[in-house]
């Protein structure tokens, strides 16, 4: 019975631990940021870790140009891709924990 309690105890505290990081790494992710762009640089979006859009930027280049149905697709282009951006940021942080979290009885 011990034995099992203890297994118990440690696994508990893998779990709390766990929870710490994963916490510290949410927080790390929030103040991270990338930068995505489309149209050669025309427009910029950044974008947190936590895939909060952070700021547009446009080309008043582009904008004088007047081709909306443009400005549109290279806004959505440049958003999608800080998304993706950062979904692998989140990513390349987040997995090193869940690597390290071993379950008794639970191959790995």
């Amino acid at each position: 019975m011990t034995k099992r309690k203890n297994m118990g105890n440690d696994m508990l505290g893998q779990i709390q631990q766990l929870q710490a990081q994963l916490q510290q790494a949410q927080t790390d992710l929030a103040e991270e940021s990338i930068e995505a762009s489309a149209g050669g640089g025309a427009v910029k979006v950044k974008m947190s870790g936590t895939q909060e859009c952070l700021a547009i930027e446009i080309s008043a280049d582009l904008v004088q140009d007047g081709d909306l149905a443009m400005l549109q697709d290279l806004v959505m282009l440049a958003v999608n891709q800080a998304i993706r951006d950062s979904q692998l940021l989140a990513a390349r942080r987040l997995s090193p924990l869940s690597s390290g979290m071993s379950v008794p009885g639970i191959e790995r």
